[in-house]
């Protein structure tokens, strides 16, 4: 329905209300409504879902065309980057937020910073993802208020083309509200609480939820040591909850991304029952870590596993744990990936070590030979170090050609003297392209960055810092902040604008007419802007 359409609409139902609902604007109301256009987070979900869905497909039919995120820890900062979108890109297509449970549990915690090993509150994660769209819905609402201005502002001029044109930016106003993958980590306890979250994931808003094979009372980082994972049959149980969790609540088409951790994990916490010869059970039990066993020198209370027609005793540490032969990793990262496209997921996350493309083509096209469209969501983490990674895969590929490379030292490659050189240029260039390459060699259909604005505020903060409490005082602020919001034309120089005082006047004259106090005078500073 158009904005005049809509008006007509609303004119209609006042009028049938006669003279009692005389004082109400079927424009203003209209205004109102198109500022809200989602009344729920299960709107937002099904709405989102949607996105996700037709990217899939358009990545499908041409692999350049992925999709990325940025991480969140704030509504703020969400809405900050699908502003900082719309203003740059001109549109907020195939852009995405993520919300990290590094995160959540190193900034959003009761308990104050915590390791990313699912200790924070649970409950965070849904809060978070609602705080997200409540920035979101509030970025619609000031820009359409800014775009209502213009109109009356037209009006009021006798303005015709600037009345249309203002008029059809209300018509095809783009929405800043767009899909979140969210991180349920290992599913914070069994398959039924992992279920109990995701709805209240879901009906915050969530589309996407990315789950992990972890033991969820041993979860670690994906880039730490420690990493334990879970057999199939138990993985697939958590991915059935989130499943029947998006049906319930009418999310039909909702995404679930598995993610594998193997590749980094070296150990189990359960032997799987196998019931038959080649069964789920028996392909994870088949990497255990065993040594050919007799009867007669088995202990007491030592579990024993028959293979091949031998007796064996599988490894177990000090703690319990069972450890994996060695160097099955991308080996068991295949067979997770299979089992979990196959069994209801829809998206991959592989957990590597670096940023190595051919690496990770030769795990996902194993994968494409048995499932040909599976794509990944692929983590471009902070927590690898993408300057020396990439100088060392080209200092490599140089040395492997033959070239001469006397003036570099491989561990030294991370040095500021090898800044302008030409392994440095090329290992850039690189980077740069990180994305599209590895979109079109290794499925990767979504691009991330974990803790993007984690480690932006430090750097801001620390440069402020730095110049206002040293020598260059108020100057640090004003030169390194205010001076470049107004010259980059970033909307927070207008603070009380960018947190709803210009929309909460002309609400108030929407309720009181010319009655109304306004915050907008003369006397507003903001006017200095």
């Amino acid at each position: 329905m158009s904005y005049q359409e809509d008006i007509n609409s609303l004119q209609t139902v006042i009028a049938n209300e006669g003279s009692e609902w005389g004082a109400i604007s079927a424009e203003y109301a209209t205004r109102m409504r198109l500022q809200n256009r989602f009344n729920t987070g299960l709107d937002i979900a099904k709405y989102t879902a949607g996105i996700m869905r037709k990217d899939m497909a358009d990545y499908d039919a041409d692999n350049t065309q992925y999709t990325q995120s940025l991480g969140c820890w704030h509504g703020f900062i969400g809405q900050q980057k699908m502003i900082a979108v719309k203003k740059h890109q001109g549109s907020t297509s195939k852009r995405y937020l993520y919300l990290s449970g590094w995160m959540v549990a190193a900034l959003r915690s009761d308990f104050g910073p915590l390791p990313d090993q699912s200790m924070h509150e649970k409950t965070s994660v849904p809060s978070l993802i609602a705080e997200l769209y409540t920035f979101l819905k509030q970025a619609d609402a000031r820009e359409l208020n800014h775009i209502y201005r213009d109109l009356d502002e037209a009006r009021a001029n006798g303005d015709a083309d600037a009345e249309a044109a203002a008029i059809s930016a209300i018509d095809n106003f783009e929405t800043h509200v767009v899909p979140i993958i969210a991180d349920i980590d290992a599913g914070f306890g069994n398959e039924e609480a992992t279920y109990l979250l995701a709805k209240e994931m879901i009906m915050a808003g969530a589309a996407c939820i990315q789950i992990e094979n972890q033991v969820s009372d041993a979860k670690q980082c994906g880039h730490q040591a420690g990493k334990v994972t879970v057999p199939h049959e138990d993985f697939l149980a958590k991915i059935n909850a989130v499943r029947y969790a998006f049906l319930e609540l009418g999310v039909e088409d909702g995404v679930i991304v598995a993610r594998t951790d193997s590749l980094g994990a070296d150990l189990t916490q359960k032997i799987p029952v196998s019931q038959e010869p080649g069964d789920l059970a028996s392909k994870y039990i088949a990497f255990l870590e065993t040594e050919e066993i007799s009867i007669e020198d088995a202990k007491d209370g030592e579990v024993l596993i028959k293979t091949d027609g031998k007796l064996t005793r599988p490894v177990r540490m000090p703690n319990g744990l069972y450890s994996f032969k060695p160097n099955t990793g991308a080996e068991r990262v295949v067979l997770d990936c299979i089992t979990s496209l196959q069994n209801g997921a829809d998206l991959l996350w592989i957990e590597t070590a670096t940023p190595n493309v051919a690496e990770i083509a030769g795990m996902v096209n194993s994968v494409r030979e048995v499932v040909p469209d599976a794509k990944l969501v692929y983590n471009n983490s902070p927590s690898f170090n993408w300057t020396i990674n990439f100088r060392q895969q080209v200092f490599d590929a140089w040395t492997e050609e033959g070239k001469d490379m006397g003036e570099y030292v491989r561990a030294e490659l991370m040095d500021a003297k090898y800044d302008d050189t030409p392994l440095s240029i090329e290992a850039d260039a690189l980077i740069q392209s990180f994305q599209s390459d590895a979109s079109r060699d290794a499925g990767m259909f979504h691009h991330l960055i974990t803790l993007p604005t984690y480690h932006t505020a430090a750097l801001s903060t620390d440069n402020l810092a730095k110049g206002y409490f040293g020598k260059e005082g108020m100057l640090a602020y004003v030169k390194g902040v205010q001076r470049q919001e107004i010259r980059q034309g970033i909307a927070t120089v207008k603070h009380q604008d960018m947190a709803g005082s210009n929309m909460g006047d002309d609400h108030k004259e929407y309720f009181s007419g010319e009655q109304a106090l306004l915050a907008g005078g003369s006397a507003n500073t903001m006017n200095q802007f």
